[in-house]
């Protein structure tokens, strides 16, 4: 399946964008709810809820990615899967900067 660039936007049917192609990074136990991601042909990443194949696909460029999975490597998303208290999670103190400033610069060019 060729997709015009024009075509592939944020939020599309993730079914639009072709049943091959869609990998999930890591397992876990999970119970078969995961994120699949598929690179598209002009190097963005789609992403999308293994439970839900046809819904919605998040578009990224390949930078916010790259972002996004500096951060998670340094425990900027780790407040995602536990609970803690506002005020004590990395971000909050400002242990991962430079992940942070990444981030920070990627949103800005958005």
């Amino acid at each position: 399946m060729t997709i015009n660039d024009g075509l592939v936007y944020n939020g599309m049917p993730a079914a639009d964008l072709g049943e091959t192609g869609w990998e999930r990074p890591w397992s876990g136990t999970s119970g078969g709810q995961c994120v699949e991601m598929k690179r598209l042909a002009d190097g963005r990443v789609a992403v999308r809820q293994s439970t839900d194949p046809a819904g919605p696909a998040l578009i990224y460029t390949p930078e916010e990615m790259g972002a996004f999975v500096t951060g998670v490597k340094n425990g900027l998303a780790d407040h995602m899967t536990e609970h803690q208290p506002a005020g004590t999670r990395p971000a909050d103190r400002g242990a991962h900067p430079q992940a942070a400033q990444t981030v920070r610069a990627n949103r800005s060019i958005s």
